[in-house]
């Protein structure tokens, strides 16, 4: 049985964004602290930002994970069916 990758919990998972809209966000590494709809909250050594989901590609626990797909209540994303 696959797991859908986009149905998981997201919080507390480690994150990289690989590859964003604004190339100053590139490779940012943190930890997920909390979600929304439309935005990740991430812990960095440094501090913590909000990051919008859309125009961007992550890397989360190993699996690579388009925004654009995502940009949805943590509830919802349930109902996404992997391809």
């Amino acid at each position: 049985m696959k797991i859908n990758k986009h149905r998981i919990e997201y919080i507390g998972k480690t994150i990289t964004i690989i590859k964003s809209n604004n190339k100053q966000q590139e490779n940012i590494t943190g930890k997920i602290i909390d979600e929304t709809k439309n935005t990740f909250k991430i812990q960095t050594n440094k501090n913590t930002i909000t990051i919008l989901k859309q125009g961007k590609t992550f890397k989360i626990q190993n699996e690579t994970i388009n925004g654009d797909i995502i940009t949805k209540k943590p509830e919802e994303r349930i109902k996404i069916k992997a391809k």
